[in-house]
């Protein structure tokens, strides 16, 4: 039997080499499931006929990129990528935001997916634990949408201001308390997470938060009007759905004018806006941009293998 020798917190252990693990991580750097796990059957039966029975994590990643280099280069980078973030110690909070049809919850899927981060929600959900423990009198632009918010306002806004901003803000403002709980209670509990939702926005989630090193955060944009539009239809057309396609484009001219605000915020708070109109373009931006920052550096979980 082969046995994998890693470290945590000092401490070694050893644990048999599983084909399964290591199938799981390659496919993180997109290699084909089936591809994968031949590949790790390769690397055992290279281990075996070495007569190696004891292994350090580090020394099988060392293998495992030599051959990746030779079979597929592309593959052999974005493994290195994933192995340099999953090797830090620090949980990883990454934080996707956007206005309402650009695709937060897709990427924030797939982003965790390619990290292996078991933890992921949206700030939809966050408002919805908040609606049940406030009431509609006491904060109602938590009650109505995003982009609707502004019908929320107890006192109209002067003219020459935007109402759809104004009430945008405030909903945002709200709901920032919630995400800098779930925040806070990952780096507490050492958890990392993906939060994705319209309520990430440059600028009003506290800066002792946003600005630690294993903290990320990005905003998503679709300049294109039409393809933004399209979302939209592409999302309601699912039998599941519960969001009316009609609310949607009634409401369209509000949603581009908080998507206009997302640019303007995180332009203003040096957020990274990544055009978001080919998912893996959009994912392999992220991850590259996590490797680049001290916060995909020393922000990851540290993993097995």
């Amino acid at each position: 039997m082969i046995m994998v020798q890693g470290e945590v917190s000092g401490k070694k252990y050893t644990e048999p080499f599983s084909k399964g693990v290591l199938a799981r991580s390659l496919t993180r750097a997109e290699m084909d499931p089936n591809k994968a796990y031949t590949f790790a059957s390769q690397i055992e039966a290279h281990l075996k006929k070495e007569e190696i029975t004891v292994i350090t994590i580090d020394d099988l990643v060392k293998i495992v990129c030599q051959r990746l280099k030779s079979d597929d280069k592309d593959i052999a980078e974005k493994y290195v990528v994933w192995r340099k973030i999953r090797k830090c110690k620090e949980p990883l909070i990454i934080l996707i935001g956007g206005a309402s049809g650009v695709g937060t919850s897709s990427i924030a899927f797939e982003v965790a997916n390619r990290l292996g981060i078991r933890n992921m929600i949206s700030t939809d959900m966050i408002r919805e634990v908040m609606r049940k423990i406030v009431s509609k009198e006491l904060l109602p632009s938590i009650y109505e949408s995003s982009y609707t918010a502004y019908r929320s306002l107890r006192i109209p806004p002067p003219p020459e201001l935007d109402e759809v901003l104004i009430g945008f803000r405030d909903h945002v403002d709200s709901v920032s308390i919630g995400v800098e709980a779930v925040i806070e209670r990952s780096l507490k509990e050492g958890i990392s997470i993906v939060i994705e939702g319209v309520h990430i926005v440059p600028g009003f989630i506290r800066e002792d938060l946003v600005n630690k090193e294993n903290v990320a955060m990005f905003v998503l944009t679709v300049s294109d009007e039409n393809v933004h539009k399209g979302r939209f239809y592409s999302r309601c057309r699912q039998m599941w759905a519960r969001r009316p396609l009609k609310r949607y484009m009634s409401y369209f001219w509000a949603i581009r004018r908080t998507h206009k605000y997302f640019e303007s915020q995180a332009k203003k708070n040096n957020v990274p806006v990544i055009e978001n109109i080919d998912v893996v373009t959009t994912i392999d931006s992220i991850i590259k941009s996590l490797t680049k920052t001290n916060g995909g550096k020393k922000g990851a979980e540290k993993s097995k293998s």
